[in-house]
């Protein structure tokens, strides 16, 4: 088979299959591994699937919502890494700083390593694993209903009850949250209605809410609204928003950071 068509091929099964991994294409092929990933990388940069560690998933998949940690972990490395790096950038020594759950955040948590005197708050339960204790004044972990494919806890954000019975709230300097979906008309969204009430309160919390948002999730729409996008005053993303939702993002108010070999 010609290359043009067998990455033809390659995007039809992605598309059908929703993922994929680089040796079972290897074989259906009967080419070498090293050969299927570059034609995944090419059609990854053309925009056509989306590179995981490993394979490669549909663009368009319903699953992307419920992929475990683990998974998402290996999923637009580059983009996530970019994004990282910029939200690290709106962090000072002794901010306080409330982080969701999600493989973003734990870029972001593992970056934190050059500050110091920080206190977190996050409701990732694996960020105390990769965060350097170093940078710490102190790291709380959210309580609340587990979900073990994201490793995320889903509950009220409060930090146990006052001598007078009611719950301790919490506010910070900044709110980094990660979500799944972005449009012009619905604002921000993710796929599980716990989570996204609980995504609003953290932003609600925060004096600063800036949303991290890798490219291949614009213009789509998740089961649960997070917050409309004048709820956000940054949005973090690798590449530039298309110019419907550029437009809608600047008329809320919205400030888009982007790396600026990009911008």
């Amino acid at each position: 088979m010609l290359p043009a068509g067998r990455k033809s091929e390659l995007e039809a099964i992605v598309s059908s299959s929703g993922h994929v991994t680089v040796t079972d294409l290897a074989e259906k092929f009967d080419v070498s591994a090293d050969t299927i990933r570059r034609d995944l990388d090419a059609l990854s940069a053309e925009g056509r699937v989306v590179r995981t560690r490993g394979g490669a998933m549909s663009k368009a998949t319903t699953a992307w919502p419920e992929l475990t940690v683990n998974v998402r972990q290996g999923v637009q490395n580059d983009a996530k890494e970019a994004i990282a790096d910029l939200a690290i950038g709106l962090v000072s020594d002794s901010t306080s700083i409330i982080l969701n759950a999600g493989s973003t955040g734990l870029a972001v948590a593992r970056r934190l390593r050059d500050l110091r005197d920080l206190t977190v708050a996050t409701n990732n339960v694996l960020v105390p694993s990769v965060i350097d204790p170093a940078c710490l004044r102190e790291l709380y972990l959210l309580g609340g209903r587990v979900r073990i494919g994201s490793q995320a806890t889903v509950g009220a954000l409060s930090l146990g009850l006052s001598p007078n019975g009611a719950p301790i709230s919490i506010a910070a300097d900044i709110a980094l949250i990660s979500v799944g979906a972005l449009s012009a008309d619905r604002g921000f969204s993710t796929g599980d209605p716990g989570e996204a009430q609980m995504m609003a309160s953290m932003m609600e919390r925060a004096d600063l809410a800036a949303l991290m948002v890798d490219s291949s999730k614009f213009d789509k729409r998740l089961f649960a609204e997070v917050a409309p996008l004048a709820a956000a005053d940054y949005l973090i993303t690798d590449a530039p928003p298309p110019a419907p939702l550029a437009t809608a993002l600047a008329d809320a108010g919205v400030k888009v950071l982007v790396p600026s070999s990009r911008s």
